[in-house]
């Protein structure tokens, strides 16, 4: 590996084996690229199988198709399965990416939507630290990274479902820290601000009051950027936490 004098070099993940929800597209396309060019091992797992195919061609024979609804705990347990036949072990680094962004005051909110939010938000991530815990204490060795947002700690008007959901995973992030200290298992929550994903296409014009416009956002490849540095931290070191905003 050739390096600039004085850089630091570049990260390897070289013999690491990760799972990223939601890598169909955006944050999570995003991490995914960013963990396979270090060179990890990546079960990419979305719903779009499409969208999944095209992205491992472009990765490689370490990316991993596993199409799944995180929603579903019956098509968790079978993604969970998929997992463990491509990558061959559990996996080293777990990161809870999927989730569902909806804007809409609570008065306006119905009971299934909000349910809906929270169940992609929270509940899905638990599936899949659920599914993948037991292995890593068992190993002494792994890392779960939970992407959080700027609404875990700061309520937005229009926000209900989505900040409840996300003041929950950072809750939930909180306890696996505590219970998995001392244990060699790694847990990470970055958080970032609005960031210029497809999921504000769907965020009508009345509702966008207050929001920043799409060029004022961060862009996928910073929270990246920041997932990889966690993760490619020495055994010894743990990043809690890390809160992402544009400068």
């Amino acid at each position: 590996m050739i390096t600039t004098p004085g850089a630091a070099p570049a990260p390897s993940l070289d013999g690491v084996s990760a799972v990223v929800t939601g890598a169909s597209r955006g944050i999570g396309e995003a991490i995914a690229r960013a963990l396979a060019g270090a060179g990890a091992s990546v079960a990419l797992v979305a719903r779009g199988r499409a969208a999944l195919e095209r992205l491992a061609g472009e990765l490689g024979p370490r990316a991993h198709v596993v199409p799944c609804d995180v929603r579903d705990e019956t098509a968790v347990q079978g993604a969970v399965a998929a997992i463990g036949a491509a990558l061959g072990e559990a996996p080293r680094v777990l990161v809870n990416n999927a989730g569902l962004f909806d804007v809409a005051p609570l008065a306006e909110q119905s009971p299934s939507d909000f349910a809906a939010t929270v169940d992609a938000n929270l509940v899905a991530p638990f599936r899949f630290i659920h599914a993948f815990l037991p292995a890593m204490l068992a190993a002494g060795r792994g890392h779960i990274v939970t992407v959080g947002s700027i609404a875990d700690r700061h309520p937005f008007p229009g926000n209900g479902a989505y900040a409840a959901s996300k003041f929950g995973a950072r809750a939930m992030h909180e306890v696996l820290r505590a219970e998995s200290r001392g244990t060699g298992v790694r847990a990470t929550l970055v958080s970032p601000a609005a960031t210029d994903t497809a999921i504000w296409d769907a965020v009508r014009g009345d509702r966008r009051a207050g929001l920043p416009t799409r060029d004022q956002m961060l862009r996928p490849e910073d929270v990246a950027r920041a997932v990889l540095f966690a993760v490619a931290q020495p055994p010894h070191v743990t990043v809690d936490e890390l809160r992402i905003s544009r400068s």
